[in-house]
């Protein structure tokens, strides 16, 4: 009873945050796991609910070529992955774009109900914590690491990190190990920079205007979780592209 009147209590004040409540604090202190883990684990559950259900509502469709009529589970989940498709195909082309959607579409949506799940009263979003985004960040890293080696080979990949003129690869050899080196982390620090704000002023001003106020920024929150799932996924799929890409360096060394 006490956690149904404190929710409906947040849901009233859009305060959960002020109050230092949150639905899963209990559960944390009782399982010794931090609440992002915790967190990141009800989301992963969400999406794997959501994987289950769509393969259910698809297999019992007699045209599963054909969309529903109207606004149904089916139509939002197809229309979204469809969104993501033709992202990845204007970034890193058709072809391209049909071997990473998978991955793509994961952190899209991952990243995205994490962002999202912070607007929900008595929830704290995991990726307002450091060691979530950035263990995305190296996840991203490895990714397209391990993928511009599968496509280009090691010694091709190394090349992508010594530029088209042989004279300055010494010079751009460390730049671009550095650089990439801190690829993961300003992934990491943007990301949770730009959803530890969001929800920062959420709580602000759900604990000076209780009331009306604080639903405004909660649209305002709902954009900047896309925004920011967008990003991601956009360098994401940037990464991807520069790591797989072939070169004719020789050609390019010759002019």
């Amino acid at each position: 009873m006490k956690l149904f009147l404190l929710f409906i209590a947040s849901l009233c004040t859009f305060s959960a945050l002020a109050s230092g409540y949150t639905f899963i604090s209990n559960l944390e202190h009782q399982l010794h796991i931090p609440e992002h883990i915790l967190t990141f684990i009800a989301v992963s559950a969400v999406l794997i609910f959501f994987g289950f259900v769509y393969r259910t509502v698809l297999a019992k469709s007699s045209k599963p070529l054909v969309p529903d009529r109207g606004i149904t589970f089916r139509n939002i989940y197809e229309g979204f992955g469809q969104f993501v498709y033709n992202l990845c195909v204007n970034i890193m082309g058709e072809k391209e774009a049909k071997k990473y959607f998978t991955c793509i579409i994961m952190v899209f949506t991952f990243v995205f109900l994490s962002n999202v799940i912070g607007l929900i009263p008595g929830f704290l979003p995991p990726t307002d914590n450091i060691n979530t985004t950035l263990g995305l960040g190296l996840f991203i890293f490895l990714y397209y690491n391990f993928h511009g080696i599968k496509e280009q080979g090691l010694v091709g990949h190394i090349k992508h990190f010594m530029g088209p003129v042989w004279y300055l690869a010494p010079l751009i050899f460390v730049i671009e190990i550095i650089s990439h080196c801190v690829r993961p982390l300003s992934l990491a620090l943007r990301l949770r920079g730009n959803m530890y704000g969001d929800h920062l002023v959420l709580s602000i001003f759900s604990d000076l205007v209780p009331l009306g106020v604080p639903v405004i920024f909660l649209f305002i929150g709902l954009f900047v979780c896309f925004v920011q799932a967008f990003v991601f996924s956009l360098l994401s799929m940037v990464y991807i592209s520069l790591a797989t890409e072939h070169h004719d360096h020789d050609e390019a060394e010759a002019h």
